[in-house]
């Protein structure tokens, strides 16, 4: 079925947004298993145009198909409100059908999310694909993200596997996280499921102030600002994150600041009061078109 909302698929799922790795992709045709009450279905998405054609026409798929990826956000309308605006004119003509890809899963966008810090998006992707296929549920070729109470139990590394199981050889150990290429998030990432199986209720954030959101997420070990906006943002669509690293902040500086020095922080203040519920948007916005219209390079010198 055709459903009306105009999207760019491909840069959408390929534009490195922390909720999970990118779907699988096979000529124009993207897919992945996504639960619909507690039933794996794989969904499959191509581009029809400026529209999406989706396999499936059960209600309940497509309302998850809307929300992963956004479509009932009037891009028209935001492309307005970026045109309004001297700072931000021409962003959408660069990014013109890029929206947020939103987790089904809250739990791996938190995953996702603290694989991806100090790492690059081919690495953070192929460790939590990694984690799907050793700890998820397979369903043909596809694997569903292991729920929290399940890696909270797995090994962080090949000694404490060798030590914990009747394997013989060490170089035989491969079941732990550290295989998966996490380094030293690997504890972590350990950490934080226990967290989440034990004290924190994932259910209850959506139902969180933003402030108590974003404080409840910096309890999670290895979890600092920056990442905590990305976990509230694609995992929970919390859109009045604003992200913000050393990129987010030398585009703010170069566009707001006439280039001059502000911290991370002053940053991600000045993004949620300036864009408000549109500030998550307005990152991954400013994000890919400092990339595409050449100005990131324009910002390393």
């Amino acid at each position: 079925m055709i459903i009306e909302s105009p999207i760019d698929l491909d840069l959408t799922i390929n534009s490195g947004q922390t909720s999970q790795p990118p779907w699988r992709q096979v000529e124009d045709s993207f897919s992945n298993v996504v639960m619909i009450d507690d039933e794996p279905v794989v969904f499959n998405v191509r581009q029809a145009g400026k529209y999406l054609d989706f396999n499936c026409d059960d209600a309940g798929a497509v309302s998850k198909l809307k929300y992963i990826f956004d479509l009932d956000f009037n891009l028209d309308k935001f492309y307005r409100y970026l045109n309004n605006y001297e700072e931000l004119k021409g962003m959408s003509e660069f990014c013109n059908g890029l929206r947020l890809f939103l987790a089904p899963d809250p739990f791996e966008c938190v995953i996702s999310s603290i694989c991806s810090a100090n790492n690059s998006i081919k690495r953070w992707t192929k460790s939590v694909s990694l984690i799907k296929q050793k700890w998820g549920n397979g369903h043909g070729d596809y694997y569903t993200f292991p729920q929290n109470n399940v890696l909270s139990k797995v090994y962080l590394d090949e000694e404490e596997e060798f030590n914990s199981s009747d394997i013989q050889d060490i170089e035989m150990c491969r079941n732990n996280l550290k295989n998966c290429g996490v380094g030293y998030r690997a504890p972590y990432i350990r950490k934080a499921s226990e967290l989440f199986t034990h004290e924190i209720d994932l259910s209850e954030i959506p139902e969180m102030s933003y402030d108590e959101a974003f404080e409840t997420i910096l309890k999670v070990p290895g979890v600092g600002p920056k990442v905590a906006d990305c976990i509230l943002l694609y995992g929970f669509n919390f859109r009045e994150a604003f992200p913000s690293d050393v990129w987010i902040k030398r585009i703010v500086s170069h566009l707001y600041f006439d280039g001059k020095d502000i911290s991370v922080p002053k940053v991600r203040e000045f993004g949620m009061e300036e864009f408000g519920k549109n500030a998550g948007y307005v990152q991954l916005y400013m994000f890919h078109y400092a990339r595409k219209s050449g100005l990131m390079e324009k910002l390393k010198k």
